[in-house]
């Protein structure tokens, strides 16, 4: 994991630049203790995102246009993100996180990348979709799901898959594509819905894992790369985020179909959270606030993003995936973000190395 916590500046060094020459240039004017930083009033932020690019530009507009807060922004993939902030912990160039599933902000947490902020907007916010302490708080939720396209189906004579089993069809050899997760999220998702689903037994999952490997045509680094490689005809079957899935589909892949394993899917939390040392504090608390309202919640539909908002009073997308209608698994967060480092490199020595960084993050 060491080698692969350096590559995520591959695709993220030109941004990461500005904000350390920002960061630089208001050192000397921080002040040692969170509260006096909170009282001047914010001019700047970088925020770490782990969505899409477009929600992630789209956000950061909408903030800067909200509070006059000049925002940027660093656009990584989960696993890559965890990295990064390991990464540059005594100095980090991001203040705010923002996006992503919250086993990894369980990763962070323990490895004392993150600093706790409860934010007053986080009072309806339910326990299980935040951390007790306040590290980080839930602002969506998302579900995996299978984005197949129906011509490869029909090629390879291969039903929609509706079975984490029908992943392992001798027709799908080459076909499947799912991200690593050393790299991605939403990989990492799968992995603990594997995890789940066989009671934790850890050699029951990764025999499972090691069978699917033999129909991966190769793993990704975006969590949602395998929904471009679908729609292109480059695989059959991609194992995402339904939403990224419908994303596709509103943009017009109308070859693309949505399914979901009967014996239960995974979901994420997608979360906020204040980085610990961050250069600008008082801003990444005025994010964090802001993100829980229902009208921050409501920016990604705009953009073709439809995860489900958190925020009982923001408006849901007709695209978003109805919960009531899926079979979840019982989901541990703080299990799986306590297990991902060791998860993830078992599976990069036993299952598949991590890919090269040759695509966008995601």
């Amino acid at each position: 994991m060491a080698q692969r916590s350096r590559l995520w500046i591959v695709g993220a060094c030109a941004v990461l630049l500005v904000a350390s020459v920002a960061w630089e240039s208001s050192a000397a004017s921080l002040s040692s203790s969170s509260a006096a930083a909170d009282n001047e009033k914010p001019t700047k932020l970088t925020v770490l995102c782990t969505v899409e690019e477009r929600w992630c530009a789209a956000q950061t507009a909408a903030f800067q246009s909200k509070t006059g807060i000049t925002t940027t922004y660093v656009r990584l993939s989960g696993g890559d993100a965890v990295a990064a902030l390991d990464d540059t912990n005594a100095k980090p160039p991001f203040s705010v996180w923002w996006g992503g599933s919250a086993d990894g902000y369980v990763a962070a947490k323990a490895d004392g990348s993150l600093e706790p902020y409860k934010s007053p907007n986080a009072v309806n916010v339910p326990r299980s979709l935040k951390d007790a302490g306040g590290y980080w708080t839930g602002i969506y939720i998302g579900v995996l799901g299978f984005c197949s396209n129906r011509a490869k189906l029909a090629e390879a004579s291969v039903a929609v898959p509706r079975s984490w089993s029908d992943l392992l069809d001798p027709a799908l050899k080459d076909q499947v594509s799912i991200a690593h997760p050393a790299t991605s999220g939403t990989a990492y998702t799968e992995l603990w819905t594997q995890m789940t689903l066989n009671k934790l037994d850890e050699q029951a999952t990764f025999e499972y894992l090691r069978d699917l490997d033999e129909n991966v045509s190769e793993y990704t680094v975006s969590g949602s790369a395998p929904v471009e490689a679908v729609a292109k005809g480059d695989a059959t079957v991609g194992v995402v985020f339904a939403h990224d899935c419908v994303a596709a589909i509103a943009d017009g892949a109308r070859d693309l179909v949505l399914s979901f394993p009967r014996e239960g899917t995974g979901s994420e939390i997608g979360a906020t959270a204040l980085i610990k040392r961050g250069p600008d504090p008082a801003a990444a608390r005025r994010w964090i606030d802001w993100a829980l309202t229902a009208k921050a919640q409501e920016v990604g539909a705009r953009v073709r993003a439809y995860q489900l908002p958190i925020n009982p009073k923001a408006k849901v997308s007709t695209f978003s995936t109805d919960l009531d209608k899926l079979k979840l698994v019982d989901y541990d967060f703080v299990k799986a973000g306590k297990r991902r480092a060791a998860l993830t490199e078992l599976f990069t020595t036993s299952v598949a190395p991590v890919p090269p960084e040759t695509e966008p993050a995601g």
